[in-house]
Order: C-alpha cells, then sequence, then structure tokens
C-alpha cells in the first residue's frame, strides 16, 4: 500500500509538471523586410498575463493582431504598459530591437536583459541622444531610467522579476565574432529555450551551439525541455559563403543531428521546433518549409508561428 501511494504521488507529481508550461504570442516572425512583423515573441504561462518578450523588432501592430485573435486581452496601452514585464534582446540588430525602441516613450518601467556585448550596444548606438533619447538607467545623459539593463552572465540562472520565470543566458555566434544569445526560461520544472540569430558552427568556426547543446541535452533526456524557438533564415539554394551568420534547413538539421549524439535519437523525436526568422524575400518562407518537412529524419515536430495567434505547449 506504502509503495502504491508513493508510485500515485510520482504519478501526480509529473502530471502537474506536465501541465506547467508555455504559451507563446508571436508579435512579428520574420527577420527582415517587413518592419511590421518582426522577431518579438512574447512568452508566458498558460492563464497568466505576465509576459516576458524574446526579441523586440515589432511590438505595437503585434499586439494589435494579437489583440484581434484574441490570444491577449485588454488594450494596446494595457498589455505594452502592464503584461509586458520586460525584454530579452538576443543581439543588436534592428530587426530584433527596433519596437523596443521605437514604443520606448509609450511603455512603463521594466527589465532589458542582455549579456554585455548586447547591452552595450543599446547602451552606446541606440538609447543616446543622436538617434532616439536615453529611456535606460545606464549612459549618456540626460538618463531617464525608464529601463534597467539587468546583465545576463554565461549560464547563471536569475529571476525575471514579475514573471514566473526564471533564465538563463547563453552567447551564440552570428558572424564570428559578433555575438548573440540564447535564453532558456523555466517554469517551475519545465523550460523553453529561444535562440537569437546564430550560425552553424562548422560555418562559424565557433562551439557556441556545442556548448549549448551540451547544457540542454540532459533536460531534453529528463522531458523537462519540450520547445526550442531556432531560426532558419534561408533555404538550401542560398551559399555557405552566403549565409551571414545565419541557418538553412540543412544546417538546422546538422545541428539537430549534433544535439542528438548527445541525447539519443529517442529523446529528440516529438521534440517542438518553433521556426523563427525566415526571410520574407520572395517565396522563402514557404520553401524553407517544405525542405524541413521533407527531410526530417530525426522525427521533430516543426511549428511555424503566425504572427499574432498563440502557441500554447
Amino acid at each position: 500500500m506504502k509503495k502504491l501511494a508513493v508510485s500515485l504521488f510520482a504519478l501526480i507529481v509529473h502530471t502537474v509538471c506536465q501541465a506547467q508550461s508555455f504559451d507563446i504570442i508571436p508579435l512579428g516572425i520574420y527577420g527582415g523586410e517587413q518592419e511590421d512583423n518582426l522577431s518579438a515573441y512574447l512568452v508566458g504561462a498558460p492563464k497568466g498575463n505576465e509576459y516576458l518578450c524574446l526579441d523586440a523588432g515589432t511590438i505595437n501592430t503585434g499586439i494589435r493582431k494579437a489583440i484581434q485573435l484574441k490570444s491577449l486581452n485588454g488594450s494596446e496601452e494595457t498589455v505594452l504598459k502592464d503584461q509586458i514585464k520586460g525584454y530579452f534582446v538576443s543581439h543588436g540588430h534592428l530587426d530584433h530591437v527596433s519596437g523596443l525602441i521605437i514604443n520606448s516613450p509609450a511603455d512603463s518601467k521594466k527589465n532589458i536583459f542582455g549579456i554585455a556585448p548586447v547591452l552595450q550596444i543599446l547602451q552606446n548606438h541606440y538609447f543616446i541622444n543622436d538617434t532616439w533619447i536615453n529611456f535606460a538607467d545606464q549612459g549618456q545623459k540626460p538618463i531617464l531610467g525608464k529601463y534597467h539593463y539587468n546583465e545576463l552572465q554565461e549560464g547563471v540562472e536569475i529571476p525575471a522579476p514579475q514573471t514566473p520565470f526564471f533564465i538563463t543566458g547563453y552567447e551564440l555566434s552570428h558572424v564570428n565574432p559578433y555575438k548573440s544569445s540564447a535564453l532558456l526560461v523555466r517554469n517551475n520544472e519545465n523550460y523553453l529555450l529561444y535562440l537569437g540569430d546564430t550560425g552553424a558552427d562548422r560555418i562559424e568556426k565557433s562551439d557556441r551551439l556545442n556548448i549549448l547543446w551540451n547544457n540542454i541535452a540532459p533536460l531534453i533526456q529528463k522531458k523537462q525541455l519540450t520547445t526550442i524557438l531556432i531560426e532558419v533564415s534561408f533555404p538550401n539554394s542560398q551559399p555557405e559563403k552566403s549565409l551571414f551568420g545565419h541557418l538553412t534547413p540543412n544546417l538546422l538539421l546538422e545541428e539537430l543531428e549534433n544535439l542528438k549524439e548527445k541525447t539519443g535519437q529517442k529523446n529528440l523525436e516529438g521534440l517542438q521546433i518553433v521556426i523563427t526568422h525566415r526571410k520574407p524575400t520572395g517565396d522563402n518562407p514557404e520553401i524553407i518549409k517544405k525542405e524541413l518537412l521533407k527531410n526530417n529524419p530525426l522525427k521533430v515536430n516543426y511549428i511555424f508561428p503566425e504572427q499574432g495567434k498563440k502557441i500554447s505547449l
């Protein structure tokens, strides 16, 4: 009877943990050109209204679209000021920060999370008088102090205030030596991984993805990490010399094969891979989608986000 009670308790705990996952609301999904639909993803807990914004290329238009689709509740002002509790900026390129900058006058006080080189770009190049004004709490005067730069140390978990999440940053290579980054988000015992722009280790002559895979492999094996958001910017026809620190379907598969060596194939099957940052030129988004679905030997579950449409995980 005692063993049965212990087993039932373990089953209940496992079920509860599995139920406590994430909602993702894409405010923007593309990697350039369409300024009203650039990389930005709200991540929240189910039934909650506290979001962390992963990159911030498009904010206001995405909020309006999400409200129209009933993915978000409240007015545009309420979502911006009260529901978005902070931003993670993976790197300093405009398609990942322009929405944050443009909407800063209407925003409320909150954190900007990032690795040191990314925060330095915001401080030295964007939140300055020549380009905008300094809405942050460090850098060029006058300092308005609306945003607090919260520096992420590699592999060190910290709480994301006013959210249920704990977050950990990892450095990536985006045309080596330019630095991008990834964010591991924890809600109770469940994890979600978001990667900013990244090239494959082989092309970048880097080991940053390998280091990241080493860190997350145990979480995948334990079924605690079931979702990865990762970029695929170009179709397979793009020459490797013209990737500019991005992935193709073949290169994503190459990196997932590297991950498989650390997790085992069975543990990757059914892993949810949300494809971000497709370049919208011509038919690229559909070509990328077809190439990924056609060649899927690892049997992962590819998800192709739509602006404003909630993804429940």
